[in-house]
């Protein structure tokens, strides 16, 4: 297990990249909109793990809705592990509570899932399994 990103929720993704990567040199190698959780994302390598640019593409996106309530900022930890269900049940077990109790597609075509803040301290963990290599492309 590894962190793989750390969320960051945006109004506009353009207006963040005027830091991230205009700013500190990061580079952007992948947008993608992932419209089942209304959000548009932008990846951004730091090392290994990434900072991932959340920005809602409708007021009924839960990016949208953290904006709202919290504004701008870290939405989100993920974790890359090697088998989704396993970790999932895993945790069950523990009666950690899950706001996904079976994984859904996320951006790169990853499975993702989601355990809610109460179970990991207050913060919101993703946990991230690559179905395959991730198709990376460099966006100025």
């Amino acid at each position: 297990m590894r962190i793989e990103h750390i969320g960051i929720a945006t109004p506009r993704i353009d207006e963040a990249l005027k830091f991230w990567r205009d700013a500190l040199g990061l580079q952007v190698v992948d947008v993608e909109e992932v419209a089942e959780q209304g959000v548009r994302v932008a990846m951004l390598p730091v090392g290994e793990p990434r900072v991932e640019l959340l920005e809602p593409t409708s007021e009924a996106s839960p990016i949208a809705k953290f904006l709202a309530k919290r504004g701008a900022g870290i939405h989100h930890i993920a974790v890359r592990v090697d088998d989704i269900r396993a970790t999932l049940r895993r945790l069950q077990e523990q009666g950690a509570r899950l706001i996904d109790e079976s994984p859904r597609v996320g951006a790169g075509g990853c499975l993702v899932a989601f355990v809610h803040p109460s179970a990991a301290g207050g913060v919101l963990l993703e946990l991230v399994e690559h179905t395959a290599a991730p198709a990376e492309h460099q966006i100025s």
